[in-house]
């Protein structure tokens, strides 16, 4: 799984969003953001994280977090993924899986018995410096933006 740990310096990155904008890191200097790697646009449980996050996007943006998915999916994936989910955030394509080695987010994974290399779903917190202040290795798909807002919160009390 990520070779990242808590309280690291998160690793800088860019790429294309579904609109074909470049975004990257440095972008969000400032801003708290949630950096959210999911397998693949479209799919049951990518679909409930994305909507649930989608759900709570008013309350998470009150709290002044910024969210940012990451797939290996193409930027047109993504627009159709946006467009039928009416998401109101951003979307990285990463066909390259640059940002995803980045972050060690890719490795073998087993399903039914089979072994194969996949995408790990996987959340990062980052803070205004780009310090990396949770990550969530296996985050509850219908419950995601709930556990990120309690983490802030858990976060900021222990300031």
């Amino acid at each position: 799984m990520t070779h990242l740990t808590e309280c690291s310096k998160a690793p800088a990155f860019s790429g294309k969003d579904q609109d074909g904008n470049k975004i990257s890191l440095a972008d969000f200097k400032g801003k708290r953001l949630v950096l959210y790697f999911y397998p693949e646009d479209d799919t049951p449980t990518c679909t409930v994280q994305a909507c649930n996050l989608r759900d709570h996007f008013g309350a998470l943006k009150k709290k002044g977090i910024t969210v940012l998915g990451v797939s290996p999916d193409e930027e047109k994936k993504h627009k159709k993924f946006e467009a039928k989910y009416k998401l109101p955030f951003t979307l990285i394509a990463d066909p390259g899986h640059t940002i995803i080695d980045r972050y060690g987010v890719w490795g073998e994974k087993q399903l039914y018995g089979r072994h194969y290399m996949g995408l790990h779903r996987t959340t990062f917190l980052i803070d205004e410096k780009g310090i990396i202040r949770k990550i969530f290795l296996k985050p509850k798909s219908k419950q995601h933006a709930e556990e990120i807002m309690k983490a802030w919160e858990e976060l900021d009390a222990r300031k």
